[in-house]
């Protein structure tokens, strides 16, 4: 009997979004859904989707993060944004690099598919971001990325601490510091469904540009 994938999403009011996209989950993949303190009923929708719903009452990406990892039981393990943005129909394709031995951490890298998939301005961040990452490390980083796949004991050996949104900055500056093999993934970024977090909102927006530039300011150091 193969064990399927578990694929941790971190979930704060993505009720409207998780129904599509459990739905497309391939088979060989299990979802975890790690709700971060919702009040949009995600958690039931995620029940009823055959997900596994984990609870994270503390808030942040890295804390909902965290607890899906300790939640999950396979050996590879896919981290993705519960927005509706990835299809998971390609997530075979984001596996194969870690799975076939040539990377140990796999980013998918995004390819909008409309101008609304993926803002001017949060385009521009990312670029600047991955720039400065890629001087510092000089690690093939073009793009973050919204969903990442690799080992998961390897991944909680990092210990990546943490547990907001400078979380992916300190994933990988850690893997760059334990020599970890990157590769980039491209797929299809679709409009996101449902309100975001991040660029929807000044506050959202505003903590994750602090926490990313507190990560590249002690990795300096």
């Amino acid at each position: 009997m193969t064990i399927p994938i578990d694929v941790v999403f971190p979930c704060l009011n993505e009720a409207e979004a998780l129904p599509v996209l459990l739905a497309a989950l391939p088979p060989g993949y299990r979802a975890i859904v790690v709700d971060n303190g919702s009040t949009d009923g995600s958690a039931d929708v995620a029940l009823l989707g055959g997900a596994v719903v984990v609870s994270e009452p503390r808030r942040g990406y890295g804390a909902a993060v965290h607890a899906g990892l300790t939640a999950a039981t396979s050996d590879l393990v896919i981290v993705c944004d519960a927005d509706g943005t990835i299809d998971p129909a390609e997530f075979d394709a984001l596996v194969a690099p870690v799975r076939a031995g040539t990377a140990d951490l796999a980013v998918g890298r995004r390819r909008p598919t409309s101008r609304q998939a993926w803002p001017v301005p949060a385009r521009v961040a990312n670029v600047v971001l991955a720039w400065m990452l890629r001087s510092r490390t000089g690690l093939p980083l073009r793009d973050l990325g919204p969903v990442r796949a690799t080992r998961r004991a390897a991944l909680l050996e990092l210990e990546v601490r943490d547990k907001r949104s400078g979380y992916p900055v300190e994933l990988v500056l850690r893997a760059h510091r334990a020599g970890w093999r990157l590769s980039h993934v491209d797929m299809a970024y679709r409009p996101r469904i449902g309100r975001s977090k991040v660029t929807g909102s000044l506050r959202g927006y505003l903590t994750a540009v602090r926490d990313t530039r507190r990560r590249l300011a002690e990795a300096a150091r």
